[in-house]
């Protein structure tokens, strides 16, 4: 086929046209490529308590407590400290509801069981100091619940009789669960 002087150069402004068109293309599809591997790259994905994991503990947590003829307050804090639950058991005292919520919001601080926590300050005595501050509480009842290795929140329970009992039955809930309270 025999193009003509004019065919040809407007055939050469086409090429010229559609080989700007291609890279300015190109170029927004790896601008953008770039773009999304920056944004990714300042995210983080992390595991965290939800309300229905929440349900689940506190189910978990009344079931342990009967086994001991107790009935509990239950905190359960996701993995920013955020309150997640919030369960008063009928007997339980008022003071109790707010002891669940710092006893969880201690170990989800420290990622350390508040009762270990507890036997630690006893036996040091500048460790003591940590019952200063004001949302800790240094008796036993809140754990760390980490999951995979990632801290995904914590459980604190108050009114079991003794800092004790609390501590087992927070620890008996994360381990029925499948989660550990340790990293």
């Amino acid at each position: 086929m025999k193009y003509t002087y004019t065919e040809k150069k407007s055939l050469s402004k086409l090429k010229i046209i559609i080989m700007k068109n291609v890279i300015i293309l190109f170029a927004l599809i790896l601008g953008n490529f770039g773009l999304a591997q920056q944004k990714e790259s300042s995210l983080e994905h992390t595991l965290s308590i939800n309300q229905n994991g929440a349900l689940k503990l506190a189910e978990q947590a009344n079931l342990e407590a009967a086994k001991l003829n107790k009935q509990i307050s239950i905190a359960i804090l996701n993995n920013s400290g955020v309150v997640i639950l919030l369960l008063k058991g009928d007997t339980v005292g008022p003071h109790n509801t707010e002891a669940s919520r710092r006893k969880a919001y201690t170990a989800l601080s420290t990622k350390t069981p508040s009762f270990i926590l507890m036997q630690k300050a006893a036996a040091n005595p500048t460790a003591q100091n940590l019952n200063t501050l004001p949302e800790l509480l240094l008796l036993g009842g809140g754990v760390p619940i980490w999951k995979d290795g990632e801290l995904i929140g914590s459980i604190g329970i108050s009114g079991g009789g003794s800092g004790e009992n609390d501590h087992n039955i927070a620890q008996k809930v994360a381990e029925n669960l499948g989660f550990s309270t340790s990293k």
